[in-house]
């Protein structure tokens, strides 16, 4: 009897599953990737770098564990800003696991700081860099023409600003001869569209001063301005550039590098008419002091005249 419950015991007992690595593994991913798809994680980046074809890697850590991460180029390209070491971040993405290492990591589609929006971030991040380049230094202005007589004007041709900038130099400047090159000002595609329009200028050489404007807006709105390509084709430009773009309050990238900042389009173009009124006022000094001499001359030559005339050679010689 004994002998039979052993045998029976036996057959009871659960058949032995071996594992592969690479089966364990697999399973361990399936289960992660179902369990953590679309997770939001926050935490402080370290050990970032940025590969050749434009993956991100980096790990997200707090007090007592850490995570890697992985952003691939597609994801990358999207962001305003980059990691940077120290900075905390939330992440949106899936867990999966790094098979030839075994270890999971997330996959990250989405990036946002943690407080700082992300666009004041980026905003942030360029400035310093340009400025440690060199690109907001007074060196670099180039200065205003005095008296310009062909305008660029780099704006959208439906905007308020153009309308300004229009009626205040046809107004206080008439004879001058002003191009309009229309662009987008927000949105997809505007950067591209401003690059454009300030290389067209620079290669065709068709003026003597170019203004760069849009009207007010938020950081969204005037982003396009905040965009490197513009600042670098800003710095490139061989015409000075004068740049008007939002409210007094707001400043932008472009402003830095731009050779002139105005406070607004309509202050931009009053910047360039005030050279010729510089001018102008130049002008009638140079008037005002040429008639003083000419009238200090006469004085000082009638006055000799006087003497030579009441001298005492005269009246010996009459």
């Amino acid at each position: 009897m004994a002998e039979k419950m052993t045998q029976f015991e036996l057959n009871l007992a659960p058949e032995r599953k071996i594992w592969t690595v690479t089966e364990l593994t697999s399973r361990i991913r399936d289960i992660l990737a179902a369990q953590f798809s679309n997770i939001w994680v926050e935490g402080e980046v370290s050990n970032y770098r940025a590969s050749q074809p434009g993956h991100l890697y980096f790990t997200l850590k707090d007090e007592k564990a850490q995570v890697r991460c992985v952003c691939f180029r597609n994801q990358a390209i999207r962001l305003k800003f980059r990691p940077e070491d120290g900075l905390k971040l939330i992440v949106r993405g899936s867990i999966s696991v790094y098979e030839p290492r075994g270890e999971y990591q997330i996959y990250v589609e989405h990036i946002e700081p943690a407080g700082l929006g992300a666009l004041q971030l980026a905003f942030e991040q360029l400035k310093k860099r340009l400025e440690a380049e060199g690109l907001f230094d007074t060196a670099r202005k180039k200065p205003l023409p005095v008296l310009p007589s062909r305008i660029g004007v780099v704006t959208s041709p439906r905007g308020a600003a153009v309308r300004d900038i229009i009626r205040i130099l046809r107004r206080r400047f008439p004879n001058v001869y002003l191009t309009v090159y229309p662009v987008r000002v927000q949105g997809d595609g505007a950067a591209e569209d401003i690059v454009e329009a300030l290389n067209y200028f620079d290669q065709k050489r068709l003026v003597d001063v170019i203004l760069l404007a849009r009207g007010g807006g938020s950081i969204e709105d005037l982003w396009a301005f905040n965009e490197e390509i513009v600042a670098r084709a800003i710095d490139a430009s061989t015409i000075p550039i004068v740049c008007g773009v939002g409210h007094e309050t707001d400043f932008t990238i472009a402003d830095f590098v731009a050779d002139v900042r105005a406070s607004t389009p309509s202050a931009a173009a009053e910047i360039v008419v005030r050279s010729r009124q510089e001018f102008d006022r130049h002008l009638k000094e140079f008037e005002h002091k040429i008639s003083q001499q000419m009238r200090y001359r006469l004085l000082e030559w009638r006055h000799r005249l006087k003497e030579l005339a009441t001298h005492m050679g005269f009246r010996r010689l009459e």
